[in-house]
């Protein structure tokens, strides 16, 4: 009985990572948006561990700021460590990653979305989407509300029909302590969407003081310019460090003991678990010839004694947790605040979206997150902020807004999944961008900001620091290029760095070349260099190293550049509307049935399509053309 009627133009269902984002871009566009949450104290809730970015995953977070999201900005004022992953290889590697205080950071979320206009909150679960005519008109909640609204997107998380499991006992629930939602899968699945089931897992939570410390490696972080957000001071909370150890033999054969009890192994657990955070019983199943594995021990905050066990995500019987971990020395008097556990929960396949992330089916529904198939707070956050983009548009009858592979980690994300689909849970990584030299962590303002310009989600100071820092590259990139050397003046600098002479005068662009030659240290031979550095802003250090990357590198992003233009050409080829594709039989039956079902909307998205041949593709250029 409904008891209760609001009306809204938007409605999130969750508010974890991809929710919150989803909710706070829509209403910062102008959308009257409500952002529906089980629990308000635990708004992007760091489940698993308390860490933002990664490989690849730290890029998709710089996009997120660059588009004017909030993830960047949150992590910048909770985190306690922060490093650049991958400083030894290329820059289109580097990846930030940062250690937050949890407890903070869902205190820092919260105050964004009680303090962003035109958005409310609702505390209650969501039962039902309301649609009539293949349209979404709302929701109704367990406790008899209805949130009537033109676009609903669901960010469910781990949370439909969760279930977590230690050993042989099962306790249904979306996270530790926290309720499983019952009804929203079957609502979804009335409306005609395919859910699968889907697993993930969480390690042991240590009580520090029972640590013996000094016994590990300490692994501190980096205080260097670097941060997540094109526009945050730099981070205010002390910078804690983190410890790493390695299991042993004794280890494996405690937890060997416990395999016939792991749901895992037993059968009780049938869903698929993420290829690349397994267990650590998969671990030493699938490589039984390794007789350790590294492990991390991470803090959770500035003001807990509660540390997270990086590598060691288990559901065996506790006991046998317990056992494996006093193994290793540094833990021979653990003592623990709860166990590890698995969880299972239903996904929905994303190939039902298109690139903007709505329903195919279904006129005003959007979904993203982990109920796309997607693992991690970074993909959740990336999707989120594109799904609250068009719900906003959509809302306003505006075109959507979507990214290409070329323009975004966060367009490789989205396109994967709705291409593609998933068979396990995805996970973001460098390998998966062709054209990651493009996609570097530095450049994701200057490829992304123009967008969060257009829809309203740049703030005036993101506007002008992003103009700002735009200039000063440009004028240090023209610098560059006209500044004349002479061989005798630089020889001596270029001798003590240990690279060639020169046997005549250059531009110094041609010096920025060479590895072993910074403009740092070029500045401090050429006073016209440092004084043109020293006039810049506040982002001096982040724009002179995105303006050296660009002049180093300049073949290399070019030769992409053109091989991403090339590609374009197929992306300009829209085919949706124009065949039935199990009519063609000059395509093979595989090719038939994956482009009925996913009906892609260019050439391009075809092409990536498992299952469709270059033959096929070149059969659908020969249709087109006629």
């Amino acid at each position: 009985m409904i008891e209760t009627v609001f009306h809204f133009d938007v409605v999130v269902v969750g508010a974890g990572h991809a929710g919150c984002e989803a909710a706070t871009a829509a209403a910062r566009m102008g959308a009257n948006t409500c952002l529906v949450t089980m629990d308000m104290n635990k708004i992007a809730q760091m489940s698993c561990n308390p860490a933002i970015g990664g490989i690849a995953k730290g890029q998709i977070v710089r996009e997120v700021d660059a588009l004017g999201g909030h993830t960047a900005e949150v992590t910048d004022a909770t985190a306690i460590q922060f490093r650049m992953l991958n400083r030894s290889k290329g820059p289109a590697m580097w990846s930030p990653r940062a250690q937050c205080d949890r407890a903070k950071f869902i205190e820092a979320w919260r105050h964004v979305v009680e303090n962003t206009d035109n958005l409310s909150i609702w505390q209650d679960e969501v039962a039902e989407v309301i649609a009539e005519n293949g349209e979404v008109k709302g929701v109704t909640t367990v406790w008899g509300a209805e949130l009537r609204a033109r676009a609903v997107v669901i960010t469910a998380g781990t949370f439909l029909n969760g279930l977590m499991h230690v050993g042989r006992r099962r306790v249904p629930g979306g996270r530790c302590a926290e309720p499983a939602a019952t009804h929203l899968t079957a609502s979804l699945q009335r409306l005609g969407l395919r859910s699968g089931r889907m697993k993930t897992g969480t390690p042991v939570r240590i009580d520090k003081r029972s640590v013996h410390l000094d016994e590990m490696a300490e692994q501190p972080g980096e205080t260097d310019f670097h941060r997540f957000s094109y526009i945050s001071p730099l981070r205010p909370l002390p910078q804690l460090p983190c410890w790493t150890v390695e299991t042993n033999t004794a280890v494996h054969d405690a937890l060997r003991e416990g395999l016939a009890d792991s749901p895992l192994f037993n059968g009780q657990i049938q869903s698929i678990g993420p290829r690349y955070c397994p267990s650590i019983e998969t671990k030493i199943v699938t490589f039984p010839e390794r007789d350790h594995h590294p492990l991390f021990l991470e803090p959770e905050g500035t003001n807990t004694n509660e540390l997270y066990l990086n590598g060691f995500s288990s559901s065996l019987p506790m006991h046998v947790q317990l056992a494996a971990l006093k193994q290793m020395p540094c833990f021979r008097d653990v003592k623990v605040y709860r166990p590890g556990y698995a969880i299972e929960y239903d996904f929905f396949d994303p190939t039902q979206l298109d690139h903007a992330l709505h329903a195919k089916e279904v006129r005003g529904l959007f979904l993203a997150g982990q109920v796309n198939g997607t693992t991690g707070y970074e993909e959740a956050a990336g999707q989120g902020l594109i799904a609250g983009i068009n719900a906003a548009l959509f809302c306003d009858g505006q075109a959507p807004f979507t990214l290409q592979r070329d323009e975004a980690y966060i367009g490789v994300l989205i396109d994967d999944l709705v291409t593609k689909g998933v068979d396990e849970p995805y996970r973001m990584f460098t390998s998966r961008a062709e054209y990651r030299i493009l996609l570097r962590q530095d450049n994701a303002d200057a490829r992304l900001t123009p967008y969060a310009l257009r829809y309203g989600l740049a703030s005036a100071e993101r506007k002008a620091r992003f103009q700002r820092k735009k200039d000063d590259i440009a004028r240090l990139i023209h610098f560059c290029r006209e500044f004349r050397l002479k061989a005798d003046r630089i020889n001596p600098f270029l001798s003590a760095l240990g690279t060639s002479p020169l046997t005549g005068g250059c531009k110094l662009i041609d010096l920025i070349n060479r590895p072993q030659v910074t403009l740092h240290n070029l500045a401090e031979e050429i006073g016209d260099l440092q004084a043109l550095i020293e006039a810049m802003g506040i982002d001096r250090e982040e724009t002179v190293e995105a303006a050296e990357i660009e002049m180093k590198y300049a073949g290399y992003i070019a030769r992409e550049r053109a091989l991403a233009e090339k590609m374009q050409r197929l992306e300009d080829i829209k085919i949706r509307g124009h065949f039935t594709y199990n009519d063609i039989t000059q395509l093979s039956t595989e090719a038939r049935q994956k482009l009925t079902s996913i009906n892609p909307e260019t050439l391009a998205q075809a092409s990536r399509i498992p299952g469709v041949s270059p033959s096929d593709i070149s059969v659908l250029l020969v249709l087109m053309g006629r």
